[in-house]
């Protein structure tokens, strides 16, 4: 049995949840797959601001859960969503943590997405 490992965020790997504030839209090409003011912004240490949208604000229509799952020590289990939009097929474009890690529960119910997949724009 494989244990996973758990940390939470410190000074050395800080992690803040804030609300976006305005709309977050998502597209594929034209097409709008998610539409929100709702959203709330990830910033995890070094890496880029991730917009997380509540996903009753995705267009079911357009995702499709996949198998793909991965472990972060912060955040816990990834689950991965397929998006097909725009005549295009983007495997595991989509992430949530459905059952997110107490130090970011607030992202539970919440899914992001792959910048360079999709547009994602915050206004």
């Amino acid at each position: 049995m494989t244990t996973r490992e758990h940390r939470e965020p410190g000074p050395d790997h800080p992690i803040t949840i804030t609300p976006t504030g305005g709309e977050v839209v998502v597209r594929v090409g034209d097409v709008v797959v998610a539409r929100t003011s709702s959203a709330l912004t990830l910033r995890e240490s070094t890496y880029p601001p991730v917009q997380y949208v509540p996903l009753a604000d995705v267009d079911e229509r357009f995702l499709r859960p996949t198998g793909t799952r991965t472990w972060c020590p912060y955040k816990g289990e990834a689950s991965y969503w397929t998006l097909t939009a725009g005549g295009r097929e983007l495997p595991d474009s989509v992430w949530g943590y459905p059952g997110a890690s107490p130090a970011v529960a607030p992202i539970a119910g919440h899914v992001a997405f792959y910048p360079d997949r999709v547009d994602v724009s915050v206004g």
